[in-house]
């Protein structure tokens, strides 16, 4: 009587590569890595999920960290958290009756603050037109909001730099002189860009009428731009030199990205125009004949000393404020520390809806791999009962099926973090921001462990299956 030994299926295995009795770590990563060889196209698709879900994942952090440091950038070039904005509003429902009794914000309420309240370290009111200004020059019309008369503190207060020229000052104020310092974008649109005129104009001592009433260019400021915007802009650069070295003719127009499509508090600081804020009193305003009798401000932009005293001296300003208004809150505060809790809100609603698009994306993945491992226990119910036949026990099965299913997902790991940097390009190449995506370590390692993560937990399964196989049935399989 013979005894016949169990029929092994055949597998892209050698019976060398199979673990026998107890498996160790090592042993059991080795099957794994063969496992997923001896599958290539089964494998492949198996860990796109994961591929997909980590570069997704990497990406969505990637732009968001753009993003926020864009806002960030933009916040300080323009004041930072020390920066405070009141601005005239309406009379509240409450106060209606008392609305004829409102004058507004004036001179006096700029000189009791700097009285009153020596936490402020820089204070600029401002006056502007109730409408757009047109701005004509060298034949050319433009249109900007940001046309303003202002005190020379003014460009302490928002970060500007006089490149070219200079700032008015108090003696161009107090005889109301027709001057005024615009920024390199109000020059690109009435002067030309330097790269259509082949180098950069400098319109100093040039006369600009604004709504008709000429004025003296008397200072530039310097050009402002992100570093996304000046990527761009040196690209465009020696773009038209090659042209010009060609004998070809550059376009005319803006840069593709130059505007208002880029970062807007940039946009802002290079198409603003300041005149001094008497100026505009005597030119635009006292003439008018629903004229106050005294200047009325458009708003005080006031920067504190102590950023953590902020909440304070708001409460002092406030206090003078209604006292010089008579009790008429016809003033509102605009501080940057509500922008800054704007963009952390921004940046967490975005990493909550982005992460969990990409989750869905690995827990796809997740049940792909559940699902090859199940088939792959069905492929080899055989090779684990001789397994438990020689020795091996359940928590050998075990381990060496949970250690499969996680090379699975550290392998699809690997390969979504050198995908998402393709996947990070393609996005900025066909929906480009203002700012260059920051891949960050902390969101690569985040995904690479949630992949880890799903691979553990989908292998659960089948392990617990494989190890609970009865030896007897396992052997008896064909």
């Amino acid at each position: 009587m013979s005894l016949e030994l169990p029929r092994i299926p055949s597998t892209d295995l050698s019976l060398q590569d199979l673990p026998v009795g107890k498996t160790s770590l090592g042993n059991a990563v080795v099957v794994g890595l063969k496992e997923i060889w001896a599958h290539k196209f089964r494998s492949a698709l198996t860990m796109l999920g994961i591929v997909l879900g980590v570069s997704s994942l990497v990406a969505m952090s990637a732009m968001v960290q753009g993003m926020e440091n864009g806002q960030r950038e933009a916040m300080l070039a323009i004041g930072g958290l020390q920066k405070v904005r009141m601005e005239a509003q309406r009379v509240p429902v409450e106060q209606r009756h008392l609305r004829d009794l409102a004058r507004g914000m004036t001179m006096a309420d700029v000189e009791a603050l700097k009285a009153g309240v020596p936490d402020i370290e820089i204070i600029a009111p401002e006056m502007r037109l109730d409408m757009d200004p047109t701005l004509q020059a060298n034949g050319k019309f433009h249109r900007t909001f940001m046309t303003g008369g202002v005190v020379p503190e003014k460009v302490k207060i928002m970060e500007h730099e006089v490149e070219h020229g200079r700032m008015f000052n108090d003696i161009d104020a107090s005889e109301a002189r027709p001057v005024c310092v615009i920024g390199t974008g109000i020059r690109d649109e009435l002067f030309g860009r330097p790269e259509e005129t082949g180098s950069e104009v400098i319109p100093l001592g040039r006369t600009m009428t604004i709504n008709g009433q000429p004025f003296t260019i008397i200072g530039m400021f310097k050009r402002y731009e992100g570093e996304q915007d000046r990527k761009q802009r040196l690209e465009r650069e020696i773009e038209l030199q090659r042209l010009k070295s060609e004998g070809k003719v550059p376009p005319k127009g803006p840069a593709r990205g130059q505007g208002r499509s880029g970062n807007f508090a940039f946009w802002i600081k290079n198409n603003t125009v300041y005149m001094p804020l008497n100026t505009m009193w005597h030119r635009f305003q006292s003439g008018l004949s629903n004229a106050p009798p005294e200047p009325r401000l458009s708003n005080i932009e006031l920067k504190v000393r102590d950023f953590s005293q902020i909440e304070q001296t708001l409460a002092k300003i406030r206090n003078i404020m209604m006292v010089n208004h008579r009790g008429i809150e016809d003033f509102a505060f605009r501080t940057f520390e509500d922008w800054s809790a704007d963009i952390d809100r921004f940046v967490k609603n975005a990493r909550m809806s982005g992460g969990l698009i990409a989750g869905i994306s690995l827990f796809v993945g997740g049940i792909g791999i559940m699902n090859i491992m199940l088939a792959s226990i069905s492929e080899r119910i055989r090779e684990i009962g001789i397994r438990k036949a020689v020795g091996a026990g359940g928590l050998d099965i075990f381990v060496q099926i949970l250690v499969e299913s996680t090379v699975i997902a550290v392998v699809g790991g690997v390969l979504g973090l050198a995908f998402s940097r393709f996947v990070v390009l393609g996005i900025t190449w066909v929906a480009p921001t203002g700012n260059d995506p920051v891949i960050t370590t902390g969101a690569m390692a985040l995904s690479f462990g949630f992949a880890v993560v799903v691979g553990l937990l989908a292998g659960i399964f089948p392990a617990v299956k494989a190890a609970r196989m009865d030896v007897i049935q396992s052997l008896r399989y064909d």
